[in-house]
């Protein structure tokens, strides 16, 4: 049946299943090939790696806007409706387009049976040719050898730090994830790459070379770079210095100076993506918060470390925070994530709200956990709005104007808090967007 609302395309996604996965790209290769999209007639950066894929994206995408270049933007995961994940000039991609773009995909599928994110890739591209993008910025999913976004031809790709990630699929050791991604290099299309681990870079630079492409390793920003970054935390510098060797690799394929020192301070100074150290003023609804999806040990190194150095020159000065919102899915390492913010707050009261998923952990033994660890109080809170009674609480220890709640460990659990606060999707004023 032909899609005729953006309703019915969501209904088919979410019968797909988000998290049902077949590996391979004979399907999505094919969907390419009837849709003409193989090849698109847009330049593509493909941005692979563990954490920071998405601020990188982001950087990406506002140094495109400031120096004038129609990009297109696909990411994931979204917090409240697919529409977020496909953006074109920073706008997402409305949802009376979806049903047309939807109904080519299907007719291009035939009998094949997409994925969600296979059918959401085939999508988004359509899209971007429709649009006229300059460049699409294209964020892998998992891995690279078998994400749909290696089905499309690449003119760059960027890897942000490797580390363990969906061991469950890619493989149990850090060997398998490494080699995994390193498999999207597949032409000689030139490869950006942050700082590695030995063994990542090793195998970023083996399969580079057997494809003849070149390689360059991010230079560090300026130790004084100003203005302030788009994106708080020091952990972001990494992902912003990516983003600039990435554009100075892009600049000349797309007919553009990379001698503008302006724009590129403009285009990182800019960048916005919810729920990465973003800070929220407090209101009559809820504390000041700061969000940030930091879900496995090396995003929780990352978060911390942004603390740490928060009075670094150039950085945003985080407060400390006064409570803890924490939840988790069951099947990461939340226990290593949980007692690196113990250890590094260890008198912060923490609330555990129940997630509504199922892959969920259980509240009451994520806060047994930080009990075990420290005196400080951990209290679980399970049944209907647990996420709201969570804010109510942390309002009531946050009594003082500068006092903070942080709110981390999973990604679903700022998908429900977007899911009762969507404005806060959008960049804000310049005047709100930190302390």
């Amino acid at each position: 049946m032909p899609f005729r609302s953006f309703r019915d395309v969501r209904e088919h996604l979410d019968a797909l299943g988000m998290f049902h996965m077949e590996l391979g790209l004979g399907r999505i290769r094919r969907v390419l090939a009837a849709l003409g999209l193989e090849r698109p007639p847009f330049t593509v950066v493909q941005v692979l790696g563990t954490n920071g894929k998405g601020s990188t994206c982001a950087f990406l995408a506002s140094l495109c806007a400031a120096h004038g270049v129609r990009a297109g933007l696909y990411t994931s995961p979204h917090f409240v409706s697919p529409e977020e994940r496909i953006r074109v000039d920073g706008e997402p991609l409305s949802g009376d387009r979806w049903p047309e773009l939807a109904n080519a995909v299907m007719a291009a599928a035939g009998d094949e049976h997409l994925t969600y994110f296979e059918f959401l890739t085939a999508l988004a591209l359509l899209a971007f040719r429709e649009a006229g993008v300059e460049v699409a910025i294209l964020e892998a999913g998992l891995g690279g050898r078998n994400d749909a976004t290696t089905a499309v031809a690449a003119d760059l790709l960027c890897f942000t730090p490797l580390a363990m990630d969906h061991a469950a699929v890619i493989g149990p050791t850090f060997t398998h994830i490494a080699w995994d991604k390193a498999a999207a290099i597949r032409s000689r299309a030139p490869v950006c790459s942050a700082p590695q681990y030995p063994l990542a870079a090793t195998e970023l630079t083996a399969a580079a070379g057997r494809h003849g492409a070149g390689i360059t390793v991010a230079a560090p920003l300026a130790p004084h770079w100003q203005p302030r970054l788009g994106l708080a935390g020091s952990h972001q510098r990494v992902n912003a210095a990516l983003a600039l060797a990435a554009w100075h690799e892009l600049a000349p394929l797309l007919g553009r100076s990379t001698e503008d020192g302006t724009a590129q301070e403009r285009g990182l100074a800019r960048a916005f993506l919810p729920g990465r150290l973003q800070f929220l003023p407090r209101t009559d609804d809820h504390p000041a918060l700061l969000l940030d999806g930091a879900h496995n040990p090396h995003g929780m190194q990352s978060l911390l470390s942004a603390f740490r150095h928060s009075d670094d020159v150039g950085a945003w000065a985080l407060p400390q925070p006064s409570a803890i919102i924490f939840s988790c899915l069951s099947d990461k390492d939340w226990r290593s994530s949980a007692a690196m913010i113990r250890r590094h707050f260890p008198q912060t009261p923490v609330l555990v709200p129940a997630l509504e998923n199922p892959r969920a952990a259980d509240a009451a033994e994520v806060a047994a956990f930080f009990a075990a660890v420290s005196p400080a109080p951990a209290t679980p809170l399970s049944g209907k709005d647990a996420l709201g009674r969570a804010l109510a609480a942390t309002a009531t220890l946050c009594t003082t104007p500068e006092a903070v709640t942080l709110m981390t460990g999973s990604l679903y659990l700022l998908a429900e808090f977007f899911g009762r606060y969507p404005q806060y999707l959008a960049p804000p004023s310049p005047m709100e967007s930190h302390p």
